[in-house]
C-alpha cells in the first residue's frame, strides 16, 4: 500500500499455512481456461534473499513439485504441470525470460564468485 517492495519474486500465494507478512494485490487466474482478474494476498518479504529462501522452502516442502525439481531442463514445465500457475502460457514465459537476451548478458557480466558483475 505504501509502494515499498514486497520481494515476492516468484509470485507465492499467502495462505493460511503462511504466518508471515502478507500483501493484496490484483492477479491474473486462468479458471477454466478463461482469463479472470482476481485480488489475492502474497506473501511478503523483507529482503530478496527471504524471497530465494522461502521459493526454495516452500518448493522442497510441498511433494506436488518433487517432479518439477528433479526435472532439470524441464523445471518450469514441471512447475507448470504440477499447478504452481494457472496461465496455459507459464512454462513457455518463464523459458523466455531464462533465454532471452537480458539473462543472457548479465549472466556473461558476473564475476567469478557469482555476485556482482565483472
Amino acid at each position: 500500500a505504501d509502494g515499498s517492495s514486497s520481494f515476492n519474486l516468484f509470485g507465492i500465494k499467502a495462505d493460511k499455512s503462511w504466518n508471515g507478512d502478507s500483501t493484496r494485490h490484483g492477479t491474473d487466474e486462468y479458471v477454466g481456461g478463461a482469463k479472470q482478474r482476481q485480488s489475492a494476498a502474497f506473501r511478503s518479504y523483507g529482503s530478496i534473499e527471504e524471497a530465494f529462501d522461502d521459493y526454495a522452502s516452500f518448493l522442497k516442502s510441498n511433494p506436488r513439485y518433487a517432479q518439477a525439481l528433479a526435472s532439470g531442463d524441464n523445471f518450469a514445465h514441471g512447475l507448470q504441470k504440477a499447478g504452481y500457475a494457472t496461465d496455459p502460457g507459464y512454462a513457455h514465459k518463464i523459458m523466455s525470460i531464462a533465454g532471452g537476451e537480458r539473462m543472457q548478458v548479465a549472466m556473461a557480466n558476473l564475476t567469478d564468485d557469482g555476485v556482482g558483475y565483472a
